[in-house]
């Protein structure tokens, strides 16, 4: 019988955080193991565990899992949260794909030379590109793809409330998004998740910062 889920990555969000989002709202229970020094890096390379030498890696069902995108899907596959015929899941995955690549934009900032510049990017393309998507896709159903809950709904809660840690009031031109925020934080699971000394993490510190720089031996900001 396979073991509890153990996630390997940094104390911080990252690409692992979609992916803690999904298990509680799948209501897996997960282990994690953090990555602090170079040494745990290199081992897990030396070890063969990391197929593209990157990290997230999930264990997971008797296999070691890695890239975010295959993992999430393994996961929404799993406990019924990718859609019910193979059209759904193609919207599934395309609204999943246009919200990680929003995402991204996110988790890099602390990694950039021009914040300013890079948050004003962001705060324009996701009022223009892609949170009208949502909202119109919103208009009527309560979930985004075949009237069921969905990865996508996760990482979509997910999302804005990211957005709303930068840009207070982002979503008050959509309200959709913003009734659809309140309807996902009633989730049991959600609700949880959302609360103090839950495994949610925090927004990404110096600390968070310096581990990463230190474990992948990077020698200054790289954009």
């Amino acid at each position: 019988m396979a073991g509890k889920v153990v996630l390997h990555y940094f104390n911080g969000r990252g690409k692992m955080e979609s992916i803690r989002w999904l298990l509680t709202v799948a209501e897996v229970e997960f282990d994690e193991v953090f990555l602090t020094t170079r040494e745990q890096y290199l081992k897990l390379l030396s070890d063969g565990d990391l197929m593209f030498q990157q990290v997230p890696l999930v264990e997971m069902d008797g296999m070691k899992l890695v890239q975010t995108k295959a993992i999430l899907n393994y996961i929404a596959e799993k406990h019924n949260l990718h859609g019910k015929d193979l059209k759904d899941k193609l919207m599934v995955n395309t609204y999943s794909e246009g919200l990680m690549d929003l995402m991204e934009m996110i988790m890099i900032l602390p990694f950039a030379a021009d914040v300013k510049t890079k948050l004003d990017n962001i705060q324009n393309k996701a009022k223009d590109r892609y949170l009208p998507v949502f909202e119109k896709a919103l208009s009527g159903p309560i979930y985004l793809v075949g009237g069921r809950l969905s990865c996508a709904d996760v990482q979509l809660l997910e999302c804005t409330l990211m957005l709303e840690e930068k840009f207070a009031g982002i979503l008050a031109e959509f309200p959709n998004l913003k009734s659809f925020q309140g309807r996902m934080t009633k989730i049991p699971a959600v609700s949880r998740f959302l609360q103090p000394g839950s495994k949610r993490k925090p927004q990404p510190d110096d600390v968070y910062v310096k581990t990463i720089m230190e474990v992948f031996d990077i020698k200054s900001p790289f954009l």
